[in-house]
């Protein structure tokens, strides 16, 4: 027999604190982007455990509980299997899939996690992953020094100061992510390249954290993030590996002072 919440009852399992969950708490949504919206609910939901590993995703339930198509929940449901979070069995329906199965680089699973109580998780996931793959993709940067590549780097880093003496976070993460974005692309590694959205979408997530981005670090990070780009423009490899690694050191240094979590690099 299954609830309203898409999942058998003898699966359900209660909020932390005890507070039973149940999926018809969310009501009616909006008739806008109804596909995008039913995703959003249920992709946060299944991240946050609130929908655990292993619970049945019952259609009929879903389509009553948010009140919208048969089309419409299926092709949410399919959405979150082309992202791993669920999987269709038969005889059984529609499952959600363990964590290990799920496509962690997918701009949308780091939206969700940025949101929830996964934040420093993966902040931390990916600080480890920028140590390894960013150093390597700025010294390929710099070897390959591109000119377009170069004098968009120079206008990253002059939005960021820019954004800096203005507080403005919104605009600082921006182009802090289009210089990180720009440095994982001029590697000329296609590959590599194809993380850039990845560590974009997790450094969007710290406009959450905002009121701790301007700080005395602030001036150093800039100019720190300024070398880098010079090195890159020079062609100096190893000035350009030293400043990407020095850049994920502070990052990470910052982030311990606040969360007390160390993360080993």
């Amino acid at each position: 027999m299954s609830d309203r919440n898409g999942a058998r009852r003898d699966e359900a399992t209660p909020r932390a604190g005890g507070e039973q969950f149940s999926l018809a708490e969310t009501g009616r949504i909006m008739r806008r982007g109804l596909h995008g919206q039913v995703l959003n609910v249920l992709g946060r939901e299944i991240v946050d455990g609130v929908i655990p590993e292993g619970a049945v995703l019952n259609a009929d339930a879903l389509q009553e509980r948010f009140e919208v198509s048969r089309s419409v929940i299926r092709e949410t449901l399919r959405t979150l299997e082309t992202m791993g979070m669920v999987s269709a069995r038969p005889q059984r329906g529609t499952l959600v899939a363990s964590r290990s199965n799920w496509d962690l680089l997918n701009q949308q699973v780091v939206l969700w996690r940025g949101q929830g109580q996964h934040y420093w998780d993966q902040m931390r996931d990916i600080l480890e992953l920028r140590a390894g793959v960013e150093v390597v993709a700025a010294g390929l940067a710099a070897r390959r020094r591109l000119p377009e590549h170069v004098e968009a780097l120079q206008q990253a880093i002059d939005r960021m100061d820019d954004a800096a003496a203005r507080q403005d976070s919104a605009a600082f993460i921006e182009a802090d992510i289009a210089l990180h974005t720009l440095l994982f692309h001029g590697s000329g590694n296609a590959v590599i390249a194809q993380l850039a959205n990845a560590v974009g979408a997790v450094l969007r997530t710290r406009l959450q954290d905002a009121s701790h981005l301007f700080g005395h670090r602030t001036a150093g990070s800039i100019a720190s993030h300024r070398a880098l780009v010079e090195a890159v423009a020079a062609g100096d490899e190893a000035a350009a590996v030293s400043g990407a690694r020095q850049i994920v050191v502070d990052t990470t240094d910052e982030l311990e002072l606040r969360h007390s979590h160390p993360i080993p690099l």
